[in-house]
């Protein structure tokens, strides 16, 4: 296989994902990010279209990218107007890249019906911009787009498009619309390969789930550049995933196209890029989530502590990323130990503990806890099995009020019920009883907690209440139900789960609330300030 161009559209297909808005700054820092890994084409933006990209190029100036080279992205002419007139093409040419991307239709159906043009003035705005951003001394890449919808419905006139196009760099072919399967583009790519010596490349979206399949597809039937997003980022469903992309060819195909120094910082771009967007990363993206090689059964980690690769198609340090064991009431006796061995725990293979563990663990799931998700209270169930361990702090008693009437409404609010918590603990010898209010149950006994641990463990006072989930487990048994509830909380430097599971929302809440900050405590390893 020829040499692989890598195309990455993140900052500007990518940005059309719902919810996604990259800031200039975010931007910049998402380009260096893509040139650490060994892309080769960073597509930055559209400047013709908005101040944001704008401006993203005149600050990418002072860039100075090791491998990458910065393209901007605009279209074709407009019909009836002249190169030399079209605003779009004048910031194309003033953007100071020397790579520009233009988009043009290359399906009739397309040109009738949105452009509302003949096709013969359609491949005059192909060609007429190519030629206007060459003498500009801009290298163009062409983007066909929905090559592969007008390829099956006037395949002459979508080659014809492409022959317009002949003086471009790189072909793109794009499936727009995201609907063809990987057959359809293998036949599309190699009828576009015996119409024109110049090179081709694929640009696929992901909208019947075969993104990644058809841009692999394309490359195979002869295309050379692949374009995609970090994540698959992109409007609706999304775009090919560069993630899954490069790994494939570099691992799967022998193809390549970035080091291995390279591919191993896939997993943190991947990761930054999520962050950045302020989106979630996905844990089961293939690759790059941190559930790619978790295993949960019993049996697998059995086999995977035996052989790493009896259940997992690659060493997920290749791809920066690590193995992992998940506890669940599925586990085995290895998965404990795993576990164990993973947090720095020495659990002997051979004793009882391990499947004393293991028989908590499946009695206390059977009860509405899940560790799977809450690897924070698993540690501590593992260390609290330990004889050695003794907890910052015992819980001695608590009581919660909840009740209308003590406080006046103000005039714009309904806030009429006063939540208060009062709590005993013991910590060491000492004996701390506290009230707080809050705005809710949860809350107050959150605040009176805090309020008793901070006089001994000054640095509690930075964690911080993330994100709190409660699920019902048995919905037919109505208000009664067993209810479990997952708490994340954060430091500012890293987040963890908890989950606590009661047929009482308090009890529930409580026993994630205690979790999520013994564990704080466990991890900061504080010095316990003496009693006042």
């Amino acid at each position: 296989m020829p040499k692989i161009q890598l195309y990455d559209t993140t900052l500007r297909d990518g940005a059309q994902r719902e919810g996604v808005s990259f800031s200039v700054v975010d931007k910049l820092k998402i380009a260096r990010k893509l040139d650490e890994l060994g892309v080769h084409f960073i597509e930055g933006g559209w400047p013709g279209s908005n101040p944001k990209d704008e401006e993203f190029f005149h600050r990418a100036k002072e860039l100075k990218f090791a491998k990458s080279k910065l393209v901007a992205f605009g279209s074709t002419r407009r019909a009836g107007t002249k190169p030399r007139d079209d605003a779009n093409l004048a910031c194309l040419a003033a953007s100071g890249a020397k790579f520009a991307s233009i988009v043009g239709k290359s399906s009739a159906l397309q040109v009738k019906q949105v452009l509302e043009t003949t096709l013969k003035e359609n491949l005059s705005m192909i060609s007429d911009s190519i030629d206007f951003l060459k003498s500009k001394g801009m290298t163009v890449f062409f983007d066909a787009e929905h090559f592969f919808d007008g390829f099956k419905t006037d395949p002459d006139y979508a080659l014809r498009c492409l022959e317009a196009a002949s003086e471009a760099g790189c072909l793109v072919l794009c499936d727009t619309n995201g609907g063809t399967l990987p057959d359809d583009i293998t036949a599309a790519v190699k009828a576009a390969g015996q119409a024109t010596k110049v090179p081709l490349g694929i640009h696929a979206h992901n909208d019947c789930d075969a993104a990644v399949a058809n841009s692999l597809a394309a490359l195979k039937a002869g295309a050379v550049q692949v374009q995609g997003t970090i994540n698959g980022y992109g409007e609706r469903c999304g775009n090919a995933n560069l993630c899954s992309i490069i790994a494939n060819l570099k691992l799967k195909m022998d193809v390549d196209c970035v080091t291995d120094a390279q591919l191993a910082k896939l997993t943190e771009v991947a990761r930054f890029v999520s962050e950045t967007a302020n989106l979630a990363p996905d844990p089961f993206e293939p690759y790059v989530g941190t559930s790619a090689f978790s295993h949960k059964g019993g049996l697998h980690v059995h086999g995977v502590n035996k052989w790493a690769g009896s259940y997992q198609h690659i060493d997920p340090a290749r791809v920066g990323n690590r193995q992992r064991s998940v506890v669940s009431e599925l586990s085995g006796r290895g998965n404990i130990i795993y576990k164990a061995k993973e947090l720095g725990i020495d659990l002997p293979p051979q004793g009882k503990e391990a499947q004393k563990l293991l028989e908590r663990i499946k009695w206390l799931e059977s009860r509405g806890f899940q560790y799977e998700n809450a690897e924070a209270s698993l540690e501590l169930l593992l260390r609290r099995a330990r004889p050695d361990y003794k907890p910052p702090f015992e819980l001695v008693d608590f009581m919660v009020i909840v009740e209308t009437g003590r406080r006046t409404p103000t005039q714009n609010s309904h806030d009429e019920m006063l939540a208060e918590a009062m709590i005993k603990v013991k910590i060491g010898n000492d004996i701390i009883h506290t009230v707080a209010e809050g705005n809710g149950p949860v809350n107050a006994l959150d605040q009176a907690l805090r309020k008793a641990l901070v006089q001994f463990y000054p640095k509690v006072a930075v964690v911080q209440l993330i994100d709190y989930k409660v699920r019902i487990l048995e919905e037919s048994t109505g208000t009664s139900s067993q209810v479990r509830v997952l708490i994340e909380s954060g430091d500012g430097v890293k987040e963890w789960h908890t989950v606590g599971s009661s047929t009482n929302i308090i009890e529930a809440s409580w026993l994630a609330l205690v979790d999520s900050l013994e564990y704080s405590l466990l991890k900061q390893n504080p010095s316990r300030k003496s009693s006042k």
